[in-house]
């Protein structure tokens, strides 16, 4: 699978700790920046990531800001984008089985390094369900 990862200032640690954890699972990573923590704007690296998975040159994506907020907006300015923010299990496995979220967004100010490690690989992990949840995933890539 390959997975595009992108982050402001504020989640470029968080982004490394994710980008080393991809590799080791076999993930192929596409590192969209920043590569830093030199104070750099959110929205350019939200929308990198977006038109990425939009375009299908990765799979999905993983963004990281202070919050995970700011990024994920960026990110769901791209058509086709499904970006959502996580700070929990329940959060991580229902972005992918309920809403099909193509993005996560996680907060490297609000998270511990162990924890996203855990919400990430939930979310790889977990399917989505498809059945009523289609209709409504449909309705949103129509937006």
């Amino acid at each position: 699978m390959k997975i595009a990862v992108a982050a402001d200032h504020g989640g470029f640690l968080l982004k490394e700790a994710i980008k080393a954890h991809l590799t080791e699972r076999g993930c192929e990573v596409l590192d969209l920046g920043t590569h830093s923590e030199a104070s750099v704007d959110y929205p350019d690296y939200g929308r990198a990531c977006g038109e990425a998975v939009a375009s299908g040159h990765a799979e999905r994506g993983i963004v990281c800001c202070g919050t995970g907020i700011g990024i994920s907006i960026a990110a769901n300015k791209v058509k086709g984008i499904r970006a959502a923010v996580v700070t929990n299990e329940f959060m991580a496995e229902m972005t992918k089985r309920h809403n099909d979220a193509n993005i996560i967004a996680l907060g490297g100010r609000v998270l511990d390094e162990a924890t996203a490690l855990r919400l990430v690989d939930l979310w790889i992990d977990t399917e989505f369900e498809g059945g009523r949840h289609q209709r409504r995933v449909d309705m949103l890539n129509e937006m």
